[in-house]
């Protein structure tokens, strides 16, 4: 090549200046590499990359990270695998993290890219993003179990399940289940469980008795009042019931009376003497338990009460109520895409206040009294449902949507399907099937934020 361009060279001068401009070239090729990575790189790191935080046990979905195309390419993510993240990785090169977070705590992703002019042997570049997992609201919640050294100690959980033999005929007969579930609020601080419930079914005359309690959480023995005050009204409608024989000629009248008017003051009388006496008597109750704890009032068992009677006739469902109280007693028809509301839920003075079975106005005459009580006859319905606000308001809101059949539709759907985000299965509602008070324990745990009071429901299907 020398002599072509007419350079004399000897032989060791030619193989210096070969060893030269090898050296020379190799050198500038190397800086001119340097060059290209380091002007790629810096273009990368000076983009505005972030990724949002995510939440534990929660799906998760990056916004989209997109380096230069063209520029750079074969992309690695790393840090993502021990999380529970996949990286996902589209044809245009924009990358997303998927997947549900196993972990919490703050973490680093690395993206590793190829680039313009990477050949192999060459050590990829990388591009290192602070990433971080907020722990799950549920994590933060303790579960404190109650002392059984509490005055008035009862489980923080309790449910049942009442199985009514097959009738004469053969048919199928309604059951009766309950289950009551102590609110994060109160296991948070090692509290009691102030709900209650109390079921029964009256084999000798096919009478159901059901009630359901909501003990007031400012008053510090209401646990108790919700306990008597199901107790008690069960109680006595069932010694009544006994010898329901005139009651229920009276309901037979009243279906077949054309002077409805008339009929239904004689059923009312006996709703009053029956299902009205058995709320009084349990208000009466409560304050003589209050007088056996010293320096306590009656307002220390402040209890809400919802109770409700019903039997089947040859023309329907006879069903009489007592409401004090907020929560919800409904008798909801899927099929007939109705809901018959057992009474209005009670307002306080105060916004977000009620009235409780305790307070002596509640009783102060007979249309006090009157107004809480309800009687119907239904063809048929698919559930009679008792429940404490702490299962009404995450599931209607507010009082006036329990009068809207379509959020009722969603709430039984609701209790078939479960929470499967939150892996709470549903409720199975079969015949004789005792395994159904344990998954409507378990769908009482359901997670709304902001609703963690004590929760307690109680369904006839």
């Amino acid at each position: 090549m020398l002599a072509k361009y007419a350079i004399s060279a000897s032989e060791a001068e030619t193989e210096d200046f070969i060893q030269w401009m090898l050296l020379n070239s190799w050198t500038n090729y190397q800086d001119h590499c340097m060059d290209q990575r380091t002007i790629i790189e810096n273009e990368v790191n000076s983009l505005p990359l972030k990724i949002s935080n995510a939440i534990k046990d929660k799906p998760y979905t990056s916004e989209p990270i997109q380096l230069p195309p063209i520029k750079t390419y074969g992309y690695q993510i790393e840090g993502i695998e021990e999380l529970g993240l996949i990286p996902v990785i589209g044809a245009d090169g924009i990358i997303y993290l998927q997947g549900t977070p196993t972990k919490a705590g703050d973490f680093t992703i690395t993206i590793k890219y190829k680039y313009d002019g990477w050949i192999p042997g060459r050590p990829v570049l990388e591009r290192k993003l602070p990433f971080a997992v907020n722990p799950n609201p549920r994590d933060l919640w303790k579960n404190i179990p109650t002392s059984q050294d509490v005055v008035y100690y009862k489980p923080d959980q309790d449910c049942e399940y009442v199985t009514v033999p097959t009738g004469a005929d053969g048919s199928p007969r309604k059951d009766m289940v309950a289950a009551s579930n102590r609110g994060r609020s109160h296991a948070q601080e090692g509290k009691p469980r102030d709900d209650h419930f109390q079921l029964l079914y009256c084999p000798e005359n096919e009478w159901y008795i059901m009630a359901v309690a909501d003990g007031a959480g400012s008053a510090k023995y209401s646990r108790k009042g919700s306990e008597v005050a199901c107790r008690k009204a069960v109680e006595f409608c069932q010694s009544k019931l006994k010898d329901a024989q005139a009651f229920e000629a009276k309901i037979r009248a009243y279906q077949e009376a054309e002077d409805k008017e008339a009929a239904q003051k004689a059923i009312s009388n006996d709703v009053y003497t029956l299902v009205g006496n058995a709320a009084f008597l349990a208000h009466k109750a409560i304050n003589e338990v209050s007088k056996g704890m010293e320096g306590a009032k009656p307002k220390d068992f402040a209890t809400t009460l919802m109770l409700a009677i019903c039997k089947k006739f040859d023309f329907g469902w006879f069903i009489a109520s007592y409401w004090v109280g907020d929560g919800a007693m409904a008798v909801y028809s899927k099929d007939a895409n109705t809901i018959k509301l057992l009474g209005i839920p009670d307002e306080g003075e105060y916004s977000g206040q009620t009235r409780f079975l305790t307070m002596p106005e509640i009783f102060q005459d007979h249309v006090a009294i009157s107004s809480r009580l309800r009687f119907h006859i239904v063809d048929d319905f698919t559930a009679l449902m008792l429940m404490t606000d702490g299962v009404s308001d995450p599931m209607f809101g507010t009082d006036v949507n329990l009068n809207d059949i379509e959020r009722w539709h969603r709430f039984w759907k609701t209790l078939q399907d479960g929470f499967p985000e939150d892996g709470i299965p549903g409720v199975v509602f079969a015949d004789d099937r005792e395994q159904t008070k344990y998954e409507l324990l378990s769908w009482l745990d359901f997670w709304i934020p902001g609703e963690h009071d004590d929760r307690t429901i109680a369904i006839l299907y």
